[in-house]
Order: C-alpha cells, then structure tokens, then sequence
C-alpha cells in the first residue's frame, strides 16, 4: 500500500502527464495550466506542513492541500463532460483524486480531534 506521500507524488506527475496531453492534443493551454497549478499544489503544500512547527500551521498546510485537490476534481469533471479526456482516464485520475481528498480530510478531522482532547485536559487540571 502507498504512503500518502507516494500517492500525492504519483498524482503529481499524472496531472503533469494530462497538462502536456491536453496542450498537446486539445491544444488547450489555459485549462492545461489551471489543472497543473492545483494538481501540483496539493503535493507543495504537503510537504510544506509536513515541516511545521505548530499543529495549527500544520492544520493550515495541510487544508490548503485539500483546497488545491478539491479544486482540481473540479477541472477533472470539467475535462470529462466537455469530452477531453475519455472516461477510463476521468474515472481513474478521479479516484485517485478521491483517495487523496478522503486521506487529506481525515488527517485533519485527526490533528484537530488530538488538539482539542489536549486542549481539554489541559482545562481540567487548572
């Protein structure tokens, strides 16, 4: 099974992919660029809240992540109804994209859960 870091990774460079192949083939370069800003950006902003010092900027990082993934499930839906990637395509950047959303979410619905236990016992022995 792939970390979170092979999987943001192995993404990455599958949206590279579909950015050359929509210039290339569709020439079509504005989506193409949108598309790898944000499919790029979820790993950047990995590995920036990944060096951290404080929950709360790691919170931040890694929710900036799932924004940038969010947003590139978006041009995926978009690239498949306007019929510029075919459905085997869509189906499986789409997936990927959803396991990547799922772990991204549940990793701050974690951090968050850990930070407020802490801060409550923190009130009870005051």
């Amino acid at each position: 099974m792939l970390t979170i870091d092979e999987r943001i990774m192995n993404f990455a460079v599958r949206i590279y992919c579909l950015s050359k192949y929509l210039r290339r083939i569709h020439h079509e370069y504005s989506l193409a660029d949108q598309v790898l800003r944000s499919g790029t950006s979820i790993g950047a902003n990995y590995e920036e809240a990944c060096g951290t010092i404080t929950q709360a900027d790691y919170i931040a990082k890694i929710s900036i992540s799932l924004k940038e993934a969010r947003e590139t499930r978006f041009w995926l839906k978009l690239f498949q109804k306007t019929e510029l990637i075919d459905n085997k395509l869509f189906n499986s950047l789409y997936d990927d994209c959803n396991s990547i959303i799922n772990i991204l979410g549940k990793t701050i619905r974690t951090v968050q859960a850990k930070s407020d236990k802490l801060k409550h016992s923190r009130k009870q022995k005051s």
